[in-house]
């Protein structure tokens, strides 16, 4: 059997990008029959998929930009403790990724974006079930729910359009008082008026572990995976045929670039050129922070979450966009240390670890699961933003189809690399 009526039994796939969506998307095309290769710079789940929150969150399907969202902008920028930096001397660069984010938050245009991201995420904590199941790490989903705080009225009831979407999606939506908080999350500061929770909402308490034991897994059947950084390409008239690397040269069969913030230079070398942008997020690490929480925990005006880890109690969150290879301003981090003080009763933030890392951000919110309008064997997987975790298995899923010539189980035409 070949590609032609659904499986890749003859054919050879190269990955960009060892992440949770690259590993992901090996395991479906091994299951189709592909012989895979994987390549990165880093061991596979070391980069974002390590420091993310861990949730898988089907719920997830506002996008980010909105009327309320662009409000609150400059009062971010101002605030110390805010959750948004813009370096001045990067705002140049950034302007018109900043400029079609602000395009994309019409109320018609939300009203599709979240359309198509409920499609995608609808099915997605049973298909990390599957590939975690496969790789023998099941125990690594939880399915505990996710809380979200409201310390105001005010932002409670902006948020009420959301709300909305999301139960129209068929989502079960909670709505909770003080007294139901305090008793979902025990340790929780006294200073919360409202709370949502989610309880069909899933999350895993080590995300690199979990990317790591799909790439594993993905050896065990076969992948060979280098660590190179992918370079460029030479193109003939079939598409790209070599692939230049740190380490070598690569002959390509068909091409997937999943390498998240870095996708679109690489994907611009083709003719794809698509405004990504780099959201860099900052988490700290309690290793004894003194209490444990049930599931994840988000706290809406601040703009940051936690969750209990196998390693401690991750505070994630904050955005900075300054590009690739500005240096970390780790004050991003501390300030979560200021934030949970705040919103727990005690909390031990001694021995804190700091992190930083790449998320790849489209302006509407919407990632990149596409085939190349130029090249017929080469296809993408990146932009999930803050939500590479939670659609990293079904974007798998969706690439080995359009690899294998299928339909995929929804219109991924919401998607696709040329909408801009």
């Amino acid at each position: 059997m070949n590609a032609e009526n659904g499986t890749g039994r003859d054919g050879h796939v190269t990955i960009i990008g060892a992440g949770i969506v690259g590993a992901s998307t090996a395991l479906h095309l091994l299951q189709d029959g592909w012989r895979v290769t994987l390549l990165d710079s880093e061991a596979p789940g070391s980069q974002t998929s390590y420091g993310n929150a861990g949730a898988i969150s089907p719920q997830s399907i506002n996008p980010m930009a909105g009327p309320g969202m662009l409000k609150q902008i400059p009062g971010w920028l101002l605030d110390p403790l805010g959750p948004l930096a813009l370096r001045k001397r990067y705002l140049p660069k950034a302007l018109p990724w900043l400029m079609k984010f602000v395009a994309a938050g019409t109320p018609a245009r939300i009203a599709d974006q979240s359309k198509a991201l409920a499609a995608l995420h609808a099915p997605v904590i049973d298909a990390h079930e599957e590939l975690a199941e496969l790789a023998g790490v099941k125990h690594l989903i939880h399915r505990q729910g996710w809380l979200s705080l409201y310390e105001t009225d005010a932002n409670f009831n902006s948020d009420a359009t959301g709300r909305q979407r999301m139960r129209a999606a068929g989502h079960e939506i909670h709505e909770l008082g003080p007294e139901e908080i305090a008793q979902l999350e025990p340790g929780l500061a006294p200073i919360f008026k409202h709370a949502t929770w989610v309880p069909n909402s899933g999350h895993t308490a080590n995300p690199g572990a979990l990317t790591e034991a799909y790439a594993r897994q993905a050896a065990a059947m076969g992948t060979e995976i280098i660590q190179a950084k992918a370079l460029g390409f030479e193109v003939g008239p079939d598409g790209p045929h070599t692939l230049k690397t740190s380490q070598g040269d690569l002959k390509l069969d068909r091409l997937v670039i999943a390498a998240g913030a870095w996708s679109a230079r690489l994907s611009q070398q083709l003719g794809d050129g698509f405004p990504l942008e780099s959201e860099r997020g900052y988490h700290m690490m309690l290793p004894n922070p003194g209490f444990t929480t049930r599931r994840p925990v988000s706290f809406n005006e601040r703009k940051f979450m936690t969750t209990t880890m196998e390693k401690g109690l991750r505070l994630a969150g904050t955005v900075e966009f300054a590009g690739l290879e500005a240096p970390p301003t780790w004050g991003r981090a501390d300030k979560l240390l200021t934030h949970a003080s705040q919103v727990f009763r005690e909390v031990d933030t001694s021995d804190a670890e700091r992190w930083m890392g790449q998320r790849p951000a489209t302006p509407d919110s919407l990632p990149v699961i596409s085939g190349s309008p130029h090249h017929a064997r080469v296809f993408y997987a990146f932009g999930h933003g803050h939500l590479g975790l939670t659609g990293g298995a079904v974007t798998g899923r969706h690439i080995a189809a359009l690899v294998a010539g299928r339909d995929p189980e929804i219109d991924l035409t919401p998607f696709r690399v040329d909408r801009y």
